[in-house]
């Protein structure tokens, strides 16, 4: 297994249609204003916020129940950014569209602006063949608001490689989150 470079995402993404919309350098300022920088990096690619975002609240006071997800324990918010509660969290999309390839195996780790203003970027690895929108999960570690900004950087893709193909894919097993188009909630 290897990890792969910005040459080999270039190419993925180009032939294979692996990231789209694809950045192929990194994008650091938007018309003069400095953003959250995306686009590839030297390992990895990193991955964009879309303007749709889902904000935990605890109005309906249900239980988080991952077997029995009520999606009343979110408010629907779009914007240019989205204001996190204190030790709170918010679910978003990515703006970028997957399509993984049947021996490529991803993890995404937080960028370490956000990092270090306490809001942790969580999301799972990207299984072999799985393709869509990426839910994100967003964090408030912090005892104060926190904004996360839509159409910038937020956390890093990297791609790994195996020396042969797995038995059974993603797409194989008819994973649940396959395809996904929005923000998607817990699915059993």
């Amino acid at each position: 297994m290897s990890i792969k470079s910005d040459k080999w995402i270039r190419r993925m993404a180009l032939e294979y249609g692996m990231i789209e919309p694809f950045e192929p350098n990194q994008v650091k300022e938007i018309n003069g204003q400095r953003i959250v920088s995306y686009g590839t990096s030297s390992y990895g690619y990193d991955i964009r916020c879309s303007n749709e975002f889902r904000l935990f609240t605890d109005i309906n006071t249900t239980i988080v129940d991952p077997k029995n997800f009520d999606p009343n324990s979110f408010v629907e918010v779009t914007g240019d950014y989205c204001i996190i509660p204190p030790n709170s969290f918010a679910l978003a999309r990515t703006v970028e569209y997957f399509r993984i390839p049947r021996n490529v195996l991803t993890i995404c780790l937080g960028k370490s602006t956000y990092a270090r203003c306490g809001i942790i970027v969580n999301v799972t690895p990207f299984e072999p063949e799985w393709e869509g929108y990426v839910t994100l999960e967003f964090s408030n570690t912090t005892p104060l608001p926190a904004k996360i900004y839509a159409n910038e950087g937020v956390a890093q893709v990297i791609f790994f490689e195996s020396d042969e193909p797995c038995e059974v894919s993603y797409k194989d097993r008819g994973g649940k989150y396959q395809g996904q188009r929005g923000v998607t909630l817990p699915r059993i």
